[in-house]
């Protein structure tokens, strides 16, 4: 949406800020007034719930007071789903979000950008876009993520009164069979990703086998979610009646923005709000000036900062259900019973007190829910050669083969029985002249998770051998395309330690040639390579993605693998449609 007045005061010598808030004719009549000797247009996309308090503040700031000489500048503030421009963001800088995907074109690439929250900031870095250095980056407004209940669901768990912990709602989704939790898709929505990081951290702390615990709170999770948020929202009780709230939704991370807005439509069930703890990191609107516009744009952007942090601005969030960027609410809010009193700021699960999201856990946790709920099927190839023997430090002297068994195990649990799976190891003539064995044919773990484990297990490297690594990444490639399944991600996953070794096999450029005459856009493989070590050339490895798709991640540490395989495995650009 366009407005237009005059700018309020200097921001630099010789500019003059000018806010289009009407159509293009007032915008026009405006500039062509004395004074503006030039234009600069500073485009800003706002998550859509926090719109309208900054067009209003924009609309305030330029009326504040006369213009100064030179150029000025109109800001188009438009409301645009952060989700869309994230991926036209990430698009731009040659990356793909993990559970996005490419851009549909209905978003643009704005000069400063308000998202919902960091993470898709963090999320953006995380996937590689290395030239991505927003600045600025500071919070406008902050919206506590909730735990959302029907009012008669709460209230059985000691609502308003009960303080309960993320702890203790794992413990409820684990036992109790009535409670029917959601999510919105976390992959693209902030608040669930919120909720995730919190429930992650609660399942990592539980004790006994924390994996089995959060695979389950994710695979409870993943048969509630929805798409949209919207769609999530109508899944609530629209009666009391015992038998709809026993047969409606019960529980889902949402904002406490969302649950304002929720009960202002007077529903017949209201929504209570669940401050669990430790508090997950909240909603954050990161004012965030995108890298590589123009100075006189930045300094433009700097100026209408200084607008969304003036008083006036907290009070007008009030409107919106959201808070102050400390979590102090405006004049006139009105939080949710059972709400802390004053500031409500996260500590810990996936945030850091000062310093915004953690990188890694928003990783893990992306990476872990894209295995848990996508299907996929995936051909695990592991490096048996001798090289492999070698003893890991920081893995208390495990072995390399040893330490990358144990990651494929957990990355097992994570997945669930509509996975195929199968595996196979590689060195030099492991059978006769040929480089590979197959342990386990792909099929599906419904049937044959158990032999997987075992065959896993049982795997030792040869002494002796070299990395057989090209043709036996040949073979492996056309093992899952000749097998092609639709509606999966088709993966080719492989561990190696070393260079290709083999002189008797295929060379590096007539493997490149092969995978480029039989790679059919139509039945994709996406390949990704998993190094371990020093001894691992980047530049090779990744001459094979290049052709097939997917991904190189090399670790000097193989100690990380285990991090490293959950990501590698989530990497899905060429997932079909």
């Amino acid at each position: 949406m366009r407005s237009g007045f005059r700018g309020a005061g200097a921001v630099a010598s010789a500019m003059a800020l000018v806010v289009v808030v009407g159509g293009a004719w007032f915008g026009y009549r405006q500039l062509a007034q004395p004074g503006c000797s030039g234009q600069v247009e500073l485009t800003v996309a706002v998550a859509p719930e926090i719109a309208p308090a900054v067009q209003a503040a924009a609309g305030r700031w330029a009326a504040g007071g006369p213009a100064a000489g030179g150029a000025c500048v109109t800001v188009e503030v438009s409301a645009q789903e952060p989700v869309e421009v994230a991926a036209a963001v990430a698009g731009g800088h040659g990356v793909t979000l993990p559970g996005v995907g490419q851009a549909s074109g209905t978003a643009i690439t704005p000069d400063v950008w308000v998202p919902d929250s960091s993470t898709w900031l963090v999320r953006i870095r995380n996937s590689g876009a290395t030239a991505f250095a927003p600045t600025n980056g500071a919070s406008i407004a902050r919206s506590p993520v909730v735990v959302a209940m029907p009012e008669p669901v709460a209230a059985r768990l000691g609502w308003p009164q009960q303080k309960l912990t993320w702890a203790d709602l794992l413990r409820q989704m684990n036992t109790d069979t009535k409670l029917r939790t959601g999510i919105v898709e976390p992959t693209r929505d902030a608040a669930g990703l919120a909720g995730l990081l919190a429930l992650s951290a609660a399942a990592g702390a539980s004790g006994g086998d924390s994996q089995q615990a959060k695979t389950a709170a994710l695979r409870a999770l993943a048969t509630g979610r929805s798409a949209l948020r919207q769609d999530l929202l109508a899944r609530f009780p629209r009666s009391s009646d015992p038998a709809a709230l026993a047969a409606a939704l019960g529980a889902a991370a949402l904002s406490e923005e969302d649950v304002i807005a929720y009960n202002r439509t007077e529903p017949p069930v209201p929504l209570a709000a669940l401050y669990l703890e430790p508090a997950p990191m909240p909603l954050d609107y990161p004012y965030a000036v995108l890298p590589g516009i123009e100075p006189a744009k930045a300094t433009a952007a700097e100026a209408l900062f200084g607008a969304l942090t003036a008083p006036t601005f907290r009070d007008g969030l009030v409107g919106q259900a959201l808070r102050g960027p400390d979590g102090i609410g405006g004049a006139g809010f009105q939080p949710p019973a059972g709400a802390p009193a004053g500031s409500v700021t996260p500590s810990g699960n996936g945030g850091r007190a000062a310093g915004g999201p953690d990188p890694s856990a928003v990783d893990a946790a992306v990476s872990g829910w894209s295995i848990a709920t996508q299907p996929g099927r995936m051909l695990c190839v592991i490096d048996v050669s001798g090289s492999m023997k070698q003893p890991v430090p920081t893995a208390g002297n495990a072995t390399r083969a040893q330490v990358t068994v144990a990651a494929a195990l957990r990355g097992m649990d994570l997945v669930d029985d509509s996975w195929a799976v199968g595996l196979w190891t590689f060195s030099t003539e492991m059978v006769g002249r040929r480089d590979y064995r197959e342990l386990l044919p792909i099929g599906p773990l419904s049937t044959q998770r158990s032999q997987l484990k075992a065959a896993l297990g049982g795997i030792r490297p040869t002494p002796d051998g070299d990395t057989g690594l090209y043709d036996t990444v040949l073979a492996a490639y056309r093992r899952v395309q000749g097998d092609w399944e639709p509606g999966r991600v088709n993966s080719l996953v492989l561990f190696t330690d070393g260079k290709n070794e083999d002189a008797d096999g295929i060379s590096q450029r007539e493997l490149l040639a092969e995978l480029a005459r039989i790679a059919d856009p139509e039945r994709p493989v996406q390949v990704v390579i998993i190094g371990i070590g020093g001894d691992v050339s980047r530049t090779e490895l990744e001459a094979i993605t290049k052709v097939t798709g997917g991904g190189v991640f090399v670790t000097e540490d193989p100690n990380r693998i285990g991090e490293i395989f959950l990501r590698a495995v989530a990497l899905r650009p060429n997932a079909p449609r």
